[in-house]
């Protein structure tokens, strides 16, 4: 997803650093061109030939090195970068670029830089919240830097705190989110529904289905790289909550839609992804349900229609993408659910095709519209995702 991509990797001295090198190896593995640039305190801490071995870049150090392709180094690197990122940023670096600093090869090449900045923060606690820091970090988001956020936990000085690096691969979706496709969502608002429900049939048990979530998750997270403003609404999942997307965390098929019909209002596309349960008890006993002799039989009642409600709802220019997957009949029934519910488009898939079950990373779509009906290969759910996001954007134009 980096192919063509040039990553300026700036690793300043701490001992998160050793974070740098994971990162380095997967943005290689993205197929970036990532070239790291190294404060003289970094290299105390990881050598400049392990970023080298790493990303097949020489990782540059000095700033009158005068070896590198026989051109002035840090505008040359300045002139190719798509991307700068900062990972780990000591309070020394942020105050340095907050200021117009340029006294060493990474300073002086940011400053040439006039692609998108982002700086991952990583010191002891009382540094990171001192007012002196936070001033300069609000200055970088002043200027157009992207701040990343650092984690709460146990640091390497001991201390217990916030101040700690992201892990590579948070770091890694940084860069994909910059880079990984033409923004060609800006300025749209996608609502975007993932996972399963989960009824309560008394304090110990409920009904839910198999849902993982993954194909939901993987829509949001392509939205949001092609530039959309994106809320998820979510089920219960493993899954981590992904970045730049707002996420809603729901059990019940009822809580999911009350969720959906308050924020399609304000939505452009809704993609309804989650499996929400069809039926629910028709009473939640109060204590546990005991074993006794004999048959059990459990009443169950009918949950509201949520892609019926907002098809009925729907107003113009609004787009709106079901899901159908089944295990017979596919087309036949994709296509009734299609007309019946007013959509401009259902993904089927049937979960008895390999590969195209619940919890596992790909997906057999086809996507189904009123005029035209498109089969898609065996995918990962990250290209399905993106598939399914370029036959929306066509027809919507």
């Amino acid at each position: 997803m980096l192919q063509g991509k040039t990553i300026v990797l700036g690793v300043s001295g701490g001992i998160a650093c050793y974070k740098a090198a994971a990162l380095a190896s997967m943005l290689v593995k993205h197929h970036a061109d990532v070239q790291v640039i190294m404060t003289a305190h970094a290299t105390e801490f990881v050598t400049p030939l392990t970023f080298e071995q790493l990303t097949g870049n020489r990782a540059l150090v000095d700033t009158f090195d005068r070896n590198f392709e026989r051109k002035v180094a840090h505008v040359s690197v300045a002139d190719r970068a798509d991307l700068v990122l900062i990972a780990p940023a000591t309070a020394n670096v942020l105050a340095k670029l907050a200021n117009g600093l340029a006294d060493d090869m990474l300073t002086t090449t940011v400053l040439a830089c006039d692609c998108p900045k982002a700086a991952a923060p990583a010191m002891n606690t009382r540094m990171y919240e001192n007012p002196v820091t936070q001033d300069n970090l609000n200055k970088l988001r002043h200027y157009g830097w992207e701040i990343v956020e650092p984690g709460a936990g146990h640091l390497a000085c001991g201390a217990e705190g916030k101040g700690r690096l992201p892990e590579p691969e948070e770091l890694l979706e940084v860069c994909l989110h910059a880079l990984a496709h033409e923004k060609d969502l800006n300025g749209k608002r996608v609502l975007v529904t993932a996972g399963p429900t989960q009824e309560d049939l008394d304090p110990v048990r409920y009904l839910t289905n198999r849902s993982s979530g993954k194909m939901g998750y993987a829509i949001a997270k392509a939205a949001a790289r092609r530039g959309a403003e994106v809320t998820l609404i979510s089920g219960p999942v493993s899954l981590a909550a992904p970045k730049y997307v707002n996420l809603v965390p729901i059990r019940s098929a009822q809580e999911m839609y009350e969720a959906v019909m308050a924020a399609a209002k304000n939505a452009d596309i809704v993609i309804k992804a989650a499996a929400v349960a069809d039926y629910r008890p028709a009473s939640v006993a109060d204590n546990k349900l005991k074993k006794k002799d004999g048959e059990l039989a459990i009443p169950l009642e009918r949950t509201k229609d949520i892609l019926a409600a907002l098809g009925e709802s729907k107003r113009p220019g609004q787009f709106l993408c079901g899901f159908s997957m089944e295990t017979e009949n596919m087309l036949e029934n994709s296509r009734k659910k299609l007309e019946k519910k007013h959509l401009d488009l259902i993904a089927a898939n049937n979960v008895k095709v390999a590969g195209a079950g619940f919890a596992v990373d790909t997906n057999v779509l086809t996507l189904i519209a009123p005029d035209e009906m498109k089969e898609l290969p065996l995918l990962s759910k990250d290209a399905a995702a993106d598939a399914l996001l370029d036959e929306i954007m066509h027809r919507m134009k």
